[in-house]
């Protein structure tokens, strides 16, 4: 962090402008090429490809998970820009960030066209006001259509009843990898430029005063060993100096705060702005720059801090509701406490409860048990990557099969979330995925087929269609499609849903994996363990290839002979295993199965270790199902 000496940088003019699209469309790579050009970095210092993507989990995935903040300085204009997710999972990220921009660099792959994140951000920005940008992004795709996308948006506009002023968002055509934008086709651009210029021209300066009192709306939240927790937004009002007094207001609707709801009154220690890939500290700040503070015990997303002297609240950041919820419980498999630091139900109740303070997507609630606690997200991905950022820390337990939320209707019917399933996959797997969605309760809304090999099908599915579908399409279309859905609202119960088709097989003893007693057991089964490893009973070894569950010892060793024979000796030849992931875990399991985590492996077992426990369980079900 830097220290800014002489002028306020917040005297310039300012742009606020957050870049979203759906996933893998080129955000964070445009965002790179544009930090250069702007000139954040000098001419020979060697950078990361995607050097927003601090995460390590966004580095593997190649996904954004956070928003971030970075700012570049463009004709003597300083514009701040926000790098937002793509993945619709991560919408709650999007959906705060928008509160502290005034415009919106819509980006579009040239080949693909609007998305159903595409649909999902833009409806959020032009609901609120904000003036777009239109980047048709990776026109130098073979495959690339720039003029049929561009319709394909102004569409998208109209459906979503965009503003006369909105519908007029101007146009670029642009290469993230070359870092290159024009606004005529047949005029290539040699570098960004036109971008900027369009963003100068555009996106409205920030609709503050500086003279007023001081007002400003956490939208996200940083972290530092030093400083502890410091909050990120806009300044709405006034202007703000290191060792200012501030009231942190507590939540409720808008208006002026009374002193008996409990106002918080803190100092501000250090203070932050934006430039490049650096906080920079200075000692004041104005109205319309996004700024960082630190100082403010309690500080939560969502919370407005003024002015002592005039604690007007703002409105609060509405996100939508998560649709999926999963259990997390402490581990009480034979194998705990082996592998992870924190395994207490009081360390995982305070991390998840920690969670809360930054993603506001996500709700943590207790249980009857106070070793279960139901956590809810906007998907799958979304609770994946939580579980796996804790058992990186060094956290272990055990997670259920994920559940939908449902709700009731007005006239006391049962509801559930429904998605939109955008599919685009070869013709000839064309008759696979309809076959198998189907059952699943899905319905075909569109399809389009533009004769270049390719179909694309969009479907309205129940949510809980969905699980341990993405496995099933992968191995369908041999790999070759792509899937992508969103939330798309409340519909009636489709009823029940048929469940996986196969059974698993589960270690019957504790020990160690035998390859003997693998070799007899792959012919019929997918395993999932591998020589050495480690197994106790309830644990699921692989999938059976029939319907069932089979118990099985696979840690059999091969009885020892005095004959000597070529069957005896031949070595024994083994299929990997499959690698079993958070999110292949989460579509896999079933009702009366669990995912044990730890930061060194991740297992499948049984809720009820014991074969006679099982019976008996399996027993009571069948009962109860029958009454």
């Amino acid at each position: 962090m830097r220290e800014v000496q002489g002028p306020m940088a917040g005297t310039e003019q300012i742009r606020n402008i957050a870049i979203i699209a759906h996933v893998d469309h080129g955000k964070t790579t445009l965002v790179d090429k544009m930090l250069r050009q702007a000139g954040a970095f000098r001419a020979n210092q060697q950078v990361d490809e995607r050097v927003m993507d601090s995460n390590p989990l966004e580095r593997e995935r190649g996904i954004t998970i956070l928003a971030k903040n970075t700012a570049v300085r463009w004709k003597g204009v300083k514009i701040n820009i926000v790098d937002t997710p793509g993945h619709a999972d991560f919408g709650g990220e999007v959906e705060r960030i928008l509160r502290m921009v005034d415009g919106v660099l819509i980006l579009v792959d040239a080949a693909e066209g609007p998305m159903p994140q595409t649909r999902f951000v833009t409806r959020k920005a032009l609901a609120l006001g904000l003036r777009p940008i239109v980047a048709i992004n990776k026109i130098d795709r073979p495959d690339a259509e720039p003029m049929r996308v561009h319709d394909e948006v102004l569409g998208l506009f109209i459906d979503l009843e965009a503003s006369h002023e909105q519908l007029d968002a101007p146009f670029l055509y642009t290469s993230s990898r070359h870092g290159t934008a024009t606004t005529e086709l047949d005029q290539p651009g040699p570098d960004l430029a036109p971008l900027f210029d369009a963003i100068l021209a555009h996106v409205p300066p920030p609709k503050s005063d500086a003279n007023g009192p001081f007002q400003m709306l956490i939208s996200t939240l940083d972290f530092t060993t030093f400083l502890g927790r410091m909050g990120i937004g806009r300044i709405e009002r006034g202007t703000l100096k290191v060792g200012d007094q501030v009231a942190l207001l507590p939540m409720g609707a808008p208006g002026m705060v009374g002193p008996e709801e409990g106002v918080e009154r803190s100092r501000i220690t250090k203070l932050y702005t934006f430039d490049g890939l650096h906080r920079v500290e200075v000692q004041e700040a104005v109205a319309g720059d996004i700024v960082v503070l630190a100082g403010l015990e309690g500080i939560e997303i969502g919370r407005t801090v003024t002015a002592v002297d005039v604690p007007e609240r703002m409105e609060g950041i509405a996100v939508e509701e998560p649709t999926i919820s999963v259990d997390f419980i402490v581990n009480s498999s034979p194998f705990a406490g082996r592998e992870g630091k924190f395994v207490t139900s009081r360390q995982v109740r305070d991390r998840l409860f920690k969670e809360l303070e930054r993603n506001v997507a996500l709700k943590v609630e207790p249980t009857e048990s106070p070793d279960t606690h139901t956590v809810s997200g906007r998907g799958e991905l979304h609770l994946a990557i939580l579980m796996e950022t804790m058992r990186r820390e060094g956290f272990e337990f055990q997670v259920s099969r994920p559940r939908v939320i449902t709700k009731i209707g007005p006239n006391g019917e049962r509801l559930e979330p429904y998605e939109e399933l955008m599919i685009d996959v070869p013709e000839d797997y064309m008759g696979a995925v309809i076959e198998k969605l189907g059952p699943r309760r899905s319905e075909m809304t569109e399809m389009k087929n533009p004769g270049q090999g390719m179909v694309r099908m969009v479907f309205r599915i129940p949510a809980r269609g969905l699980f341990g579908y993405r496995s099933e399409f992968l191995t369908d279309t041999r790999g070759t499609g792509l899937i992508h859905h969103r939330f798309l609202d409340y519909g009636p119960w489709a009823g029940p849903l048929a469940g996986r088709k196969r059974g698993v097989l589960v270690a019957d003893r504790e020990g160690a994996v035998v390859a003997f007693a693998l070799g007899n057991l792959q012919e019929r089964a997918q395993m999932f363990v591998a020589p050495g490893d480690h197994v106790y009973e309830g644990m699921i070894a692989g999938e059976n290839s029939r319907p069932g569950d089979l118990d099985v010892n696979v840690t059999k060793e091969k009885k020892l002979s005095n004959m000597r024979t070529t069957a005896t000796d031949d070595n024994i030849a083994l299929e990997p295993p499959r690698d079993i992931t958070l999110e292949y875990g989460l579509e896999y399991i079933e009702e009366d199965e669990l995912i044990e985590v730890t930061p060194k492996t991740i297992r499948l077992r049984k809720r009820a270790l014991s074969a006679i426990d099982r019976k008996r369980a399996s027993r009571a079900s069948r009962v109860a199902d029958a009454s």
